[in-house]
């Protein structure tokens, strides 16, 4: 069966989630500047960025096929934290989050006719950390590419101690919000 969207991210665990859903879609990837600007608000940040992957991906291929796209970042004391660059701004990110809440926001772009986006927001909770664990979870690599230096479905899982929102939100693509935009344009998760 021939695909249903283009997905304009390398993330491989958006790609899993769109799967999860029963979505048929090639991947591809698009560059674009993450840099948050001058007093930018997270949700306006997210938003934008997923916007610019949508429209850059849709301006490259120029297909017929719906362009989905999606930005992901943590935010705690009103910072967005971005990727870590090495293990001191991941023990840094970390620590800031040890024994605390923070939120994660996502937004999801979808381009075609039209540009639909949605926000999810979670809040979620991390156990008190320490500094030997955060050395030893950067020493596995998964904090490496990841939003806030943590991914929640890997290892990452157990500093967490509750989530409000959305698992798969927090993952990189909330499925609630996407599945509602893929409805809005025709395509339907369940056959």
């Amino acid at each position: 069966m021939p695909p249903q969207l283009i997905l304009a991210s390398a993330s491989p665990r958006r790609s899993e989630l769109l799967n999860q859903i029963g979505i048929r879609h090639i991947v591809s990837a698009v560059e674009v500047d993450e840099t948050p600007l001058p007093d930018e608000s997270a949700p306006a940040y997210v938003q934008r960025v997923a916007a610019e992957k949508s429209a850059a991906c849709k301006a490259a291929l120029n297909q017929g096929l719906p362009v989905l796209s999606a930005d992901t970042t943590v935010v705690c004391d009103d910072r967005i934290m971005g990727k870590p660059q090495n293990l001191q701004h991941a023990l840094a990110m970390l620590s800031t989050l040890s024994g605390r809440s923070h939120l994660v926001y996502s937004a999801v772009s979808l381009r075609s006719v039209q540009h639909r986006q949605a926000l999810c927001v979670s809040e979620v909770r991390f156990r008190q950390l320490d500094p030997a664990e955060i050395i030893g979870y950067w020493q596995t690599g998964e904090p490496c590419d990841k939003a806030g230096a943590y991914a929640i479905q890997g290892l990452g899982s157990v500093f967490i101690e509750s989530i409000t929102g959305s698992f798969s939100g927090v993952m990189g693509l909330p499925l609630f919000e996407t599945a509602q935009l893929l409805a809005q344009e025709g395509i339907s998760v369940i056959a």
